[in-house]
Parts: C-alpha cells; structure tokens; sequence
C-alpha cells in the first residue's frame, strides 16, 4: 500500500460534536498529521484559523463517492461527525472499506451500523480497513465498561460476565445530531416498516445471529422495572438500544464474554415508591416523544421546538457537564464485578469529541492486534482506547466487589 499523506483526516469539523473532535486532536494529537474534509473549504479554513493550527483542508462532498475515493486513499483513518448517517454517511463508509482506510464515526444509528455490517464488511476485511462505528457517547463507555469487566474476572480466573447492566449517569447538554439521528430512523422505518424488525432485534447487529439467543430469551425492556443488582429502580436509558447492540457485537465478535452473557442499560432513578412512580413517568416520556416524531400531527410541533441538526449546547451549557457508567455483572463462578468509565466532561460534546479523537489516533497509530471488517470500539482498540482515554483524565476502571 502506498505511503499515506495523512493520518486522520477528520470530516464535520463545522459542526458541534466536529469541532470537539478537532479542539481535542489540537490539544492531544502530537504529532499525528491531520487534515480537515468537507465541502465548504471557506467554512473548514475559518475553523482551522480558529483552532489556529495549519491543517490541509481537502473538499469533498459527503454524497461525492469520486471525492471521497481521494480522501480514503490519502489518509490512514477518516473520522466523521457528519450526520444523520443513514442520510450522509454510506457512501464515506464504502469509500474507506474499499481503500483499506480505517473509519470511526459517532452513530447511534442501528439501521445505518446493520446496512453498514451488510454492505461493507467483508470488503473491508479484505482490504484491512477496521469500519468501526459508534465512537463517541454512543457507545465507547458502555463497550468498554463491559470489556474491563471481563477482563478483570478473567484475570482472576473468576469466568465470564451472566448478567450484566449498566446504569448511565450525567449531566450535559442535548444537540441537534441528537434528534436528528432520531428522526432519521423514525423515517426510515414510516417508509419501510420492514426495518422495525431490525430495530425490535435485541441481537440486530449480530454477527451471526443464528448462534444468539432467540426473541423469546432475550427482549429490551422498555418500561420501569427494579433492577435486582443495585436494588434501584431504572427507567429505560434513551442510548440504551444501541448501546446495547454495539456490546452484544463484540461479545459476538470476540467471543470473550461467554454464552451465559446477558446486557442490559438503564437510568438510575432512586429507591422506593416515589422512585417507582418517577421511572415509570421516564419511561412513558421516551415513549411519547418517538410515537410524537411518528405522528404526521405531532411532528411539525415537535421539529419547532426540537433542536435543529449540526446545532449544539452553548458553552456556558456545557460547563459542568460529565458522566458516568457503571456496570455491574454476576460471572460464571459467582464473582460480583464492577466497572465505571467517566469523565468530568459534558457527554455527548466534549467527552465525544475526545472519544473520537482518541478512536481516530488509536487506529492511526497504534499497533492493534484486531481483525479488520466492520467491528466495534471494544472489539476493535480494547485495552489501547482505555490507556489512550485515561491519559486525557478519563476514569476507566473494574474491580471485585
């Protein structure tokens, strides 16, 4: 393979979540040599200006498959902030697999990661690029709160995760990617309801889903309920459907988890009868808020008031944010294990930002020793995403109980 002029080019700079990502590449990215890609040259050289660094701009386009050819084969990763996915995504995705450039983007988008895995994977195992969605809020902490849990029990000859959750604490504000990523999948299943049961599929990402758990074993709870290992009561965690897929992936993927493995995610919500009543009012928002992006009456409503995509929290929003994950399991043997990954960063802007960052330079730089294809964070970069987040002062730890 010839000589690559660059080692991230990162696309959707302009953006929120983008500009993150760049601040954080400025700030932590040595001497990686990076570009910026779009198709406002004018718009990404005041962004460089601003961070002043001296970055290449290259125009591409993300529907521009002839562009994003010339991208994919100057650079030894692409990052992308550029979505909805299912609307701008795809065409970046097969320019890379075909390349044998490496990818990471921020989806949460379950039907664009399913097309994705369809389309791409086998081209990009053979050219040796590593396709590796979900590299931001959704879902690095869920995926590699799970890998360190596993991990520890194993190093401790203790066997491998049963049943596991994840619990999801935080503060930060809510962007327009956000709602608009949302609103993508909401249209694509109004136009074909055929893809609701991708959506419905507990193990919709799967690898091969004939060796998973069936329906009837496994279903997402969508309601309240009391969760058994922290004695809380939980409400359903709106990251939590993709989350969940990603995690069941890698389990599929790196086989480390063991066939006694089971995930959940939730929202934390407190202990007794007034806790009950207020995750099960959650839990009846998040359902109202999807049945109001379906309805032709609510919609026009809810797009008024709903963020615009490529919008974002004001900065003095994002002051105080941060989160935390943690996890919990019963292995194999008995052993209780926990997990946290978190940070003193607002989610879904500056903790992403920097976890797209480090996924970037991670496969830029680092020698991996992961299969190529479409993959996850964990399965992908593992234990190397973990020291590379908590050198920029992220928690990322697993202990016995």
């Amino acid at each position: 393979m010839p000589a690559r002029s660059f080692d991230v080019v990162l696309t959707g700079a302009t953006g929120a979540a983008g500009r993150r990502a760049a601040e954080h590449l400025r700030d932590h990215g040595g001497d990686a040599r990076i570009a910026l890609a779009g198709r406002s040259p004018e718009r990404l050289r005041a962004v460089r200006d601003d961070l002043g660094v001296d970055w290449p701009v290259l125009v591409a386009d993300s529907l521009d498959r002839e562009a994003l050819d010339d991208v994919a084969a100057q650079t030894a990763v692409v990052a992308t902030a550029v979505g909805p996915y299912s609307r701008w995504g795809m065409p970046l995705v097969e320019a890379c697999a075909d390349a044998g450039t490496s990818y990471c983007d921020l989806t949460g988008e379950i039907l664009f990661m399913r097309d994705s895995i369809d389309l791409v994977h086998e081209r990009a195992a053979a050219s040796g690029a590593r396709i590796v969605h979900a590299c931001g809020y959704d879902s690095v902490p869920s995926d590699l709160a799970v890998h360190l849990l596993a991990a520890r029990a194993a190093a401790d000859g203790q066997g491998t995760p049963g049943t596991t959750r994840l619990l999801a604490r935080g503060r930060g504000g809510v962007g327009g990617g956000t709602i608009d990523s949302a609103r993508a999948q909401v249209d694509e299943v109004l136009a074909d309801r055929s893809r609701l049961r991708v959506l419905a599929d507990p193990y919709g990402l799967s690898p091969d889903r004939a060796k998973d758990p069936s329906r009837d074993e496994v279903r997402d709870r969508g309601h309240a309920y009391l969760d058994d290992l922290t004695g809380l009561w939980v409400a359903p965690w709106p990251l939590g459907p993709a989350n969940m897929r990603v995690v069941r992936r890698t389990a599929a993927l790196t086989g480390r988890y063991g066939d006694a493995f089971r995930y959940e995610e939730a929202v934390p919500i407190g202990r007794g009868p007034l806790a009950a009543l207020g995750a099960k009012a959650v839990a009846g928002g998040g359902r109202a808020l999807l049945g109001g992006l379906a309805s032709r009456r609510m919609r026009p409503l809810l797009d008024r008031v709903l963020p615009k995509g490529g919008s974002g929290p004001s900065d003095r929003a994002l002051r105080g944010g941060w989160f935390r994950a943690d996890a919990r399991t019963v292995t194999t043997t008995g052993a209780r294990y926990s997990a946290r990954i978190g940070a003193p960063l607002d989610p879904g802007y500056g903790a992403t930002g920097a976890m797209l960052a480090q996924s970037a330079l991670a496969l830029a730089l680092d020698d991996l020793d992961s299969p190529a294809g479409v993959t996850t964070p964990a399965a992908a970069m593992g234990d190397t995403l973990v020291a590379r987040l908590r050198a920029v002062g992220f928690t990322a730890e697993a202990r016995r109980r």
